[in-house]
C-alpha cells in the first residue's frame, strides 16, 4: 500500500521531495529548489501517519532508506548530496526545466 501510494504522489507530481521537516539535510534541498525557483512537493514523512511504511517502501523501491529522497520527472535523483552535486556540475537546472518546474530562462 505504501509503495503504491509513494508511486502514485511520483507520477502525479514533476518534482517530489519525500522530507522529515526536523531535518536539516531536507530543509537544504527545499531551500535550493526554492532558490532556483523550482516548484516541488513536500511529504513530510514524520506528519504522515503511514511516513514510516512510505520511507520502508521508499527504500525498497529505490536503494535509498535516508531522507531527502527526490524525485524529478519521475526519475529518482537521490538524496541531498546528490541534488547539490548536480547542482555544482550544472546538471539540475536542466531536469527542472524539462520537468517544467522552471523556465529557461530562469
Amino acid at each position: 500500500m505504501a509503495l503504491a501510494k509513494a508511486k502514485e504522489i511520483v507520477a502525479n507530481n514533476p518534482v517530489v521531495i519525500f522530507s522529515k521537516s526536523y531535518c536539516p539535510y531536507c530543509h537544504r534541498v527545499k531551500q535550493l529548489f526554492e532558490e532556483l525557483g523550482a516548484k516541488y512537493k513536500a511529504i513530510e514523512l514524520n506528519a504522515e501517519s503511514d511516513g514510516s511504511e512510505i520511507q520502508a517502501a521508499l527504500a525498497e523501491w529505490t536503494g535509498q532508506s535516508t531522507v531527502p529522497n527526490v524525485f524529478i520527472g519521475g526519475k529518482h535523483i537521490g538524496g541531498c548530496d546528490d541534488c547539490v552535486a548536480k547542482h555544482r556540475e550544472g546538471k539540475l537546472v536542466p531536469l527542472l526545466i524539462e520537468a517544467r518546474v522552471i523556465s529557461a530562462t530562469t
